[in-house]
C-alpha cells in the first residue's frame, strides 16, 4: 500500500521484484508525500534536532541504571564486613554510591543526613567491625546531575521555544514562510518578480499615453545605446498617479510581465514598523538588491504612506516616517547614469507627497492616469471580453462600443467588474452564452446596486417613489442640457427605493446654464412629491445634498456668482477636517446666501415646469406603477421624440474626434521596443 502511494506521487524510474520482496532504484530517493512533513524548510529541521537532542537527554535519565537503594544497617552488615565494598562516592552530599568489587551486584546507595555524620559513622562502622585501616573503605566525594533540574527547566524551555519559533514565523520575523528571526527585520520585504507574471502589455488598454511612457523606460533599459547616441540619460523614476481602479498596478504588473528585466516590487507600508530604523534599514537593503540586480525596475507601490510631506503631525519627536522618507530620499539622489536602475511609483495621493521627493533627478516624471473616454473604454471592453463566451452571432467589437457609450466614467476597474458581473448572471441562469441582456443587467448592478424585488413597499410609498421618478424623468426629458434618459424603475435597488439612468455626455467642461439645468433635473423628484400629494418625504435627500454640493462648487470654485466675484476657494474633502475657513464670515455669509438663491431659482423653474407637465407626469407615474420599469421606448411612446438633438451611440459620441478607435501605434524607436538590438547592430558592422 505506501509503495503504491510512493509510486503515484514519484514518477521516478523504480523496479520492484516481488519474488525477491526487494526494491531497486536507479537513484535512491527519500520519499515525503507532499503536505505531510516540510523537511526542506530550515526552521522544521531546527525544531527537529532540538526536539531530538532533549528527547535523548530525557530518555537517557529515564532508562538508565539507578542502582538499589539499602539502609545504612544492610550496608555495612552486608557490604561492609564482609570486604565487598571497593570505595564510597559522595554525590551532591546528598546520598552515597556503594562500588562494589567486581563479580558482586553493579551497584547500590543510599540517602544520607549530612557528610559528618556519615564520616562519624563510618569510623564507628570500621571500629565495630575490627577492620585495619589498609581495609577501610574509601570515600569519593562528586557533583552530578539527575536530571531533575533539566525537568523541572523543560516546561520554562519548551515556552521560550515556542515563542521564538512565534517570532521567526510571524510578522516580526517576514511573515509566514520568511524564515527571518526577530534579528534581521532590518532585511527588506521586497519581492522579485519571477517569470510567472502572465500580465502582459496587450491586457492594458485605455491608457496609451501611460503606456509609451513605461514602454520607453522598458526600452531604455533593453537598448540604452538608442538614446546614449544621442546624449540623453535615462530618467530615474516616475509617479503613476490617477484616481483608484484606473489601471496603475496592472501597468506594474505587465511591465513586470514583459520587461526581460529584474522587476523587484514593495509596497510603501511595508517600511514602516513600530520599532525604530527598520524602515531606513529595509529602504537601504532594498536600494542594494536593485543596485546589485541592475539594470532593473523597481516599483513601490502605495508610495505616499511613506512618502508624505515631512513636518506636520508629530509634535516635536522624531517620526519613522521622515526618517524613512530621507533614507529614501538618499537613495535615489545617490544613483548615477551608469547603474540603470529605474524607480517607479504608484499612488492616488500625488497631493500629500514631499516636493523633495517630486523634483527631477528622483521622480522625473510625472504620469497621470485618469479614467478613460470612450475610445479607451472600447479598448478596455475588447480585453475584458476575450475570456467571455459570448454569443457567437454577437460581434464582440460591436458590442465593446456599445457598452463603452453606455458606461461613461467607468474606470478599468469598473469595466472589469461589468464584464464579470455579466458572466454571473448569465452562468446564475444556466444559460449557454452571455447575451447582451446580460451586460445590461451588470451595468444596472455595478451603478444601482443589488436589484430587491422581495422588498416590501406600501402601495402609498410605492406611489410617492413612481411620481417621484417620474418628476426626475419629465424634468430631464425637456430642459435642454439635461442628460439624456436610458431607463426609469421603481424596483429598490441598494439603498435606493428607484432610481433612473441616464446617458452622460463626454464632457470636461460645464457652462453655467448646464450645471442650472443639472440642479432643476435632480429636484424634480421633491417638486413632483408637492404638486400630487401637498407634501415632501424623506426620499429626496440624496438628491438635495447633490444639489447642495453642486451650488457650493459653483459659487466657491467656479467663480459663477456675480456678487461673490471671480474668486475660487478650495472646499473640504469628506471627512477632513477644517480648523479655518479661507474666506472671511462677511464673505461666508454672502456665499450661504448666494447658494440659496441658486438653490430657491432652481426650485422655482423646475416647479413651473412640473406644473406646465403636468399630465404627462401624471402618466409616466402611472405606468410605473403598471410596469415598475420603463425603457426609453416606453418613454418615447408616452411623451414622443424629445425636443433637443442628444447622442446616445459610440459612432454619435466618436464623430469629429479624427478616429473610430483609440490610437495604439507606437513611435518609430519603441516599434521594436522587445527585440534585442545587439546582435542586428554586429551583424550589420560585421557585413
Amino acid at each position: 500500500m505506501l509503495l503504491n502511494c510512493i509510486l503515484e506521487y514519484w514518477p521516478i524510474s523504480i523496479q520492484y521484484d516481488i519474488n525477491a520482496q526487494c526494491l531497486t532504484a536507479n537513484v535512491c530517493v527519500c520519499v515525503c508525500l507532499q503536505g505531510d512533513f516540510p523537511w526542506d524548510e530550515k526552521d522544521f529541521r531546527y525544531l527537529a534536532v532540538t526536539l531530538a537532542g532533549l528527547s535523548s537527554v530525557l530518555v537517557y535519565y529515564y532508562f538508565r541504571d539507578n542502582g538499589r537503594e539499602i539502609s545504612w544497617k544492610e550496608f555495612v552488615h552486608r557490604y561492609l564486613g564482609r570486604g565487598l565494598v571497593e570505595r564510597l562516592e559522595v554525590v551532591n552530599k546528598q546520598y552515597v554510591r556503594v562500588i562494589l568489587l567486581p563479580g558482586a551486584d553493579s551497584y547500590v546507595w543510599f540517602n544520607i543526613g549530612s557528610v559528618d555524620t556519615l564520616e562519624r559513622n563510618l569510623e564507628a562502622a570500621h571500629m565495630e567491625l575490627g577492620l585495619e585501616p589498609s581495609r577501610h573503605a574509601v570515600v569519593v566525594y562528586s557533583s552530578e546531575s539527575d536530571g531533575s533540574f533539566l525537568m523541572s527547566m523543560f516546561p520554562t524551555l519548551l515556552l521560550i521555544g515556542f515563542l521564538l519559533f512565534s517570532l521567526r514565523r510571524g510578522p516580526m520575523g517576514g511573515g509566514a514562510g520568511g524564515g527571518r528571526n526577530p534579528f534581521s527585520m532590518s532585511e527588506s520585504t521586497a519581492k522579485m518578480m519571477k517569470d510567472n507574471i502572465e500580465v502582459k502589455f496587450k491586457d492594458v488598454a485605455g491608457c496609451e499615453e501611460a503606456k509609451v511612457e513605461i514602454l520607453e523606460f522598458v526600452n531604455f533599459l533593453k537598448n540604452p545605446q538608442q538614446y546614449q547616441d544621442l546624449g540623453a540619460k535615462i530618467p530615474k523614476g516616475a509617479v503613476l498617479s490617477g484616481p483608484p481602479g484606473t489601471g496603475k498596478t496592472l501597468l506594474a504588473k505587465a511591465t513586470a510581465g514583459e520587461a526581460n528585466v529584474p522587476f523587484i516590487t514593495v509596497n510603501g507600508s511595508e517600511f514602516l514598523e513600530m520599532f525604530v530604523g527598520v524602515g531606513p534599514a529595509r529602504v537601504r537593503d532594498m536600494f542594494a538588491m536593485a543596485r546589485k540586480n541592475a539594470p532593473c525596475i523597481l516599483f513601490i507601490d502605495e508610495i505616499d504612506a511613506v512618502g508624505r510631506k515631512r513636518g506636520g503631525g508629530n509634535f516635536g519627536g522624531q517620526s519613522e516616517q521622515e526618517n524613512t522618507l530621507n533614507q529614501l530620499l538618499v537613495e535615489m539622489d545617490g544613483f548615477n547614469t551608469a547603474t540603470n536602475v529605474v524607480v517607479l511609483a504608484g499612488t492616488n495621493r500625488p497631493d500629500i507627497l514631499d516636493p523633495a521627493l517630486m523634483r527631477p533627478g528622483r521622480f522625473d516624471r510625472q504620469i497621470y492616469i485618469g479614467p478613460p473616454d470612450i475610445k479607451g473604454r472600447a479598448s478596455i471592453f475588447k480585453v475584458h471580453l476575450r475570456p467571455i463566451k459570448s454569443d457567437p452571432s454577437m460581434d464582440k467589437d460591436a458590442l465593446a462600443r456599445k457598452m463603452a457609450a453606455a458606461t461613461p466614467g467607468f474606470t478599468g476597474a469598473d469595466i472589469a467588474n461589468v464584464c464579470n458581473e455579466a458572466a454571473l448572471i448569465a452562468a446564475r441562469h444556466l444559460n449557454p452564452f452571455v447575451q447582451a441582456k446580460h451586460f445590461e443587467q451588470a451595468i444596472e448592478r455595478v451603478i444601482g446596486g443589488l436589484e430587491k424585488k422581495t422588498q416590501v413597499l406600501q402601495p402609498s410609498e410605492k406611489k410617492v417613489v413612481a411620481f417621484h421618478e417620474a418628476g426626475h424623468a419629465i424634468v430631464g426629458w425637456f430642459l435642454q442640457n439635461a442628460d439624456p434618459l436610458l431607463k426609469v424603475s421603481i424596483i429598490p435597488r441598494g439603498k435606493g427605493l428607484g432610481y433612473a439612468q441616464y446617458l452622460p455626455r463626454e464632457q470636461y467642461l460645464y457652462s453655467r446654464e448646464q450645471l442650472f439645468d443639472r440642479m432643476c433635473m435632480m429636484l424634480g423628484g421633491r417638486v413632483a412629491e408637492h404638486v400630487f400629494f401637498g407634501r415632501v418625504t424623506t426620499g429626496a435627500q440624496d438628491d438635495l445634498k447633490k444639489v447642495t454640493q453642486s451650488a457650493y462648487a459653483q459659487v466657491v470654485q467656479f467663480g459663477m456668482s456675480e456678487k461673490v466675484g471671480q474668486v475660487s476657494f478650495d472646499l473640504p474633502r469628506q471627512g477632513e477636517m477644517v480648523m479655518e475657513k479661507p474666506y472671511s464670515e462677511a464673505t461666508a455669509e454672502l456665499i450661504d446666501q448666494e447658494v440659496r438663491d441658486l438653490v430657491e431659482r432652481a426650485y422655482a423653474h423646475t416647479l413651473q415646469l412640473i406644473e406646465d407637465k403636468k399630465e404627462l407626469v401624471e402618466k409616466v407615474g402611472q405606468r410605473l406603477l403598471e410596469k415598475e420599469v420603463l425603457d426609453k421606448a416606453d418613454m418615447l411612446e408616452l411623451l414622443g421624440p424629445r425636443p433637443f438633438e442628444e447622442k446616445s451611440t459610440y459612432e454619435d459620441f466618436v464623430e469629429g474626434t479624427g478616429s473610430f478607435e483609440e490610437d495604439t501605434t507606437l513611435p518609430e524607436g519603441l516599434r521594436d521596443w522587445n527585440q534585442e538590438r545587439e546582435t542586428e547592430e554586429e551583424e550589420t558592422k560585421s557585413v
